[in-house]
């Protein structure tokens, strides 16, 4: 696939590859052992302006695109998924909304020091009985005079508690209209009164990445941190999730191709009954089918990204991109443990680390049953 990347993004792919396995790989193990995000690794990946990519250099981006960035959580996907789910939200969740709905002042504010990596930002949309159903939020904002005062929960929140974590985005109810529920986004800076990041969870996989409950409780802001306009915050999160699909997707085809990187380097390697693995014929039709999800994920999310970045409609090619990618992931996790044997069993081994973490790829930024009904929803079916 790298013959239908441009130059400059071949360059990125390899720069962002070798930067994965000198720096990022070395640590990895120690790093989920231990449930422990580096943040020097997050403080180089700042200097290599990865956090910066898909944003206009006015606000101290790269000038890029969402290809270009999906180019690089690929990359990192290969040998470290905490790491990889670290850019992407700190992108998609944490930059992108001030980037594409904030005020100009918000965005001078906000902007340089989370396209630099020198500050982190949640997004806080799913709650204890909100997850697929978004629309079941219940945490709630009251304005009192210049000043937003929200109480409710939020779980799951990734990048909401690492040291440099500045605010999270938050969604709440702040009224109604037409019976139905006004929901809108607010900015809350870390620190708030009011606003408490819990400990940490812990997790089935993705341990070295940052992710906790949050209570709101009174927390008030000024009212000039609302996000967007007053009622937008159900359509703009919709958006956002959507172009977070392609970056899910890409951290997916990288996840599933170290799957096959590793199992083809061990099965040659492995010697059993008196051969190498690689010769039996069983273990290649596993690598060649784990090839093949590979090739069909990295075309399904390149599709959806170019798609993107023209301007044109991209949700159901971004949903089929997360489907086929997510599943691409965990068939190649757990057909990579069995080619590895008891190995595949030891955390120490990346594919031990990919099979826990990879059921996540299913489920996080929008459900395989979710990805499902928006392509049911393109087919023109209604339910």
């Amino acid at each position: 696939m790298m013959e239908e990347l441009t130059e400059e993004e071949r360059e990125l792919a390899g720069m962002v590859r070798e930067f994965a396995e000198t720096v990022v790989a070395p640590q990895s193990y120690e790093a989920d052992r231990t449930h422990t995000l580096s943040m020097d690794v997050v403080g180089q990946m700042g200097d290599l302006g990865l956090f910066g990519l898909p944003f206009s250099e006015e606000y101290g981006g790269q000038g890029g695109d969402y290809m270009a960035l999906g180019i690089a959580i690929e990359a990192l996907g290969r040998v470290d998924q905490s790491i990889a789910i670290t850019l992407e939200a700190g992108v998609s969740l944490g930059a992108m909304p001030v980037y594409r709905f904030g005020t100009e002042e918000q965005k001078q504010t906000m902007l340089p020091d989370l396209l630099a990596g020198r500050a982190l930002a949640g997004f806080g949309l799913t709650e204890p009985e909100a997850g697929s159903d978004a629309g079941a939020t219940r945490t709630t904002a009251r304005l009192e005079g210049d000043e937003w005062v929200i109480n409710g929960s939020k779980q799951f929140i990734t990048n909401s508690g690492t040291p440099i974590t500045r605010f999270v985005t938050v969604t709440a109810v702040t009224g109604t209209v037409d019976g139905r529920k006004e929901i809108s986004t607010i900015i809350v800076p870390n620190g708030t009164p009011g606003f408490t990041v819990e400990a940490p969870y812990d997790k089935v996989g993705w341990n070295a990445s940052d992710t906790h409950p949050l209570t709101f409780d009174g927390a008030r802001v000024p009212a000039a941190n609302l996000l967007g306009a007053r009622g937008t915050g159900f359509r703009n999160f919709l958006s956002i999730l959507d172009e977070g699909r392609i970056a899910i997707a890409a951290l997916s085809t990288g996840a599933a191709e170290g799957c096959l990187e590793a199992s083809v380097e061990y099965a040659k390697s492995r010697t059993i009954f008196g051969s190498a693995l690689s010769t039996r014929q069983n273990a290649q039709f596993t690598l060649a089918r784990m090839r093949a999800r590979v090739h069909t994920a990295r075309l399904a999310w390149h599709h959806a990204a170019r798609l993107r970045d023209a301007g044109r409609p991209f949700a159901e090619q971004a949903a089929i991109a997360k489907l086929v990618a997510g599943e691409a992931a965990m068939d190649n996790a757990r057909d990579a443990t069995q080619i590895f044997g008891g190995n595949g069993f030891m955390n120490e081994f990346p594919v031990a680390r990919h099979y826990r973490d990879s059921k996540i790829l299913e489920i996080g930024e929008g459900t395989t049953e979710v990805q499902l009904l928006i392509i049911a929803r393109g087919l023109g079916l209604a339910g």
